[in-house]
């Protein structure tokens, strides 16, 4: 695990957390019981506080960051939340069970609400609020629906099947010698 302190902070993470070989946390970063970091991701916390919650799966490639300029800006991740690939996460907090989609960009102080579905590749500007359920695509993120109650259920077991399979990976990920 490529954990690292960085002056007096270091990394808390939960025992039956999964970090994926090549991701880097660094710092004040908190990783809840469950939740996933896969191959590739940074956790930078360095100039504030990033909390990821319980059962949450952040996805190969994404990065989280927070502010301190101009304001002190932590990251705040809830419970059962899906970070797609490649998101960039800095400075916001996300709502429990809120679904980002790959390459989505989430600026300072904005704030997603819970069950809230972030488009690949979606921008969403610094300080936006984005209402519980809400469906937002595009550049900037617009509101487009609601989620339905189906999508509910699909992204709850999109995020089951990451825990269960980082407790494979937990448990059976060896390197192999070529």
């Amino acid at each position: 695990m490529n954990c690292y302190s960085l002056g007096p902070y270091s990394p808390d993470i939960s025992p039956d957390a999964y970090i994926a070989p090549g991701s880097l946390v660094i710092g004040r970063v908190q990783v809840s019981e469950g939740a996933s970091i896969w191959f590739n991701c940074v956790l930078r916390g360095d100039v504030s506080n990033i909390k990821v919650g319980r059962y949450t799966n952040v996805q190969d490639g994404s990065i989280i960051h927070g502010a301190k300029l101009p304001v002190q800006m932590d990251v705040e991740v809830g419970e059962h939340v899906t970070i797609g690939h490649n998101a960039i996460i800095h400075g916001c907090k996300i709502d429990n069970y809120a679904f980002i989609g790959m390459g989505a960009i989430i600026l300072n102080g904005a704030h997603i609400g819970k069950g809230s579905v972030i488009g690949a590749g979606a921008l969403v500007p610094e300080g936006r609020v984005i209402p519980e359920y809400a469906v937002v695509m595009g550049v900037p993120a617009k509101i487009i629906r609601y989620v339905t109650d189906e999508e509910k259920d699909l992204f709850v077991k999109i995020n089951d099947a990451y825990h269960e399979r980082s407790k494979l990976y937990m448990h059976s990920l060896k390197p192999q010698s070529i």
